[in-house]
């Protein structure tokens, strides 16, 4: 019998954002909030850039800052060398849901990775690197996009 790769990296994906969700719930954003005010903490980063580092789709960006905008953890400012142009700026409220997110974030990965003997844990994590910055890491163009599954709103 072979091995269903696509399934299996696919209930990893969908388990381990399950997991992520239930556990920052609590502090009210969901794992693409956390993504995406992890991915603009630096700043100065286009909407557009943000997406393309968050690997969203321009749709859900503009969503899910909307969303951040709102709850008080980002804002949307002019950018400096281009008018037409926004750049996404952390605020101070969004450094610190990001900093308490990042404990839980740390927290379920360690647990979810401990099902793994030790010896193994750093192999799996850099060969699933080594997989996703390499040869995963442009998609193939097809017809009909495959659509991913929704996250949850930001209450």
């Amino acid at each position: 019998m072979q091995l269903d790769l696509v399934l299996y990296l696919s209930q990893a994906s969908h388990a381990l954002t399950l997991e992520l969700t239930a556990a920052l719930a609590d502090l009210g954003i969901t794992p693409r909030h956390q993504c995406v005010l992890q991915k603009a903490l630096p700043g100065n980063l286009t909407q557009n850039r943000l997406a393309e580092l968050a690997a969203l789709d321009k749709t859900t960006m503009v969503v899910t800052v909307d969303e951040l905008e709102r709850a008080g953890y980002a804002e949307r400012r002019p950018s400096e060398t281009d008018r037409r142009a926004r750049v996404i700026t952390v605020t101070e409220a969004g450094e610190e849901i990001l900093a308490k997110g990042q404990q839980v974030v740390s927290r379920v990965y360690a647990d979810v990775l401990s099902e793994l003997p030790a010896a193994q844990r750093k192999s799996f994590v850099d060969a699933l690197v080594t997989l996703v910055e390499g040869r995963l890491a442009n998609p193939v163009t097809v017809g009909k996009p495959v659509r991913r599954p929704r996250a949850p709103k930001l209450v």
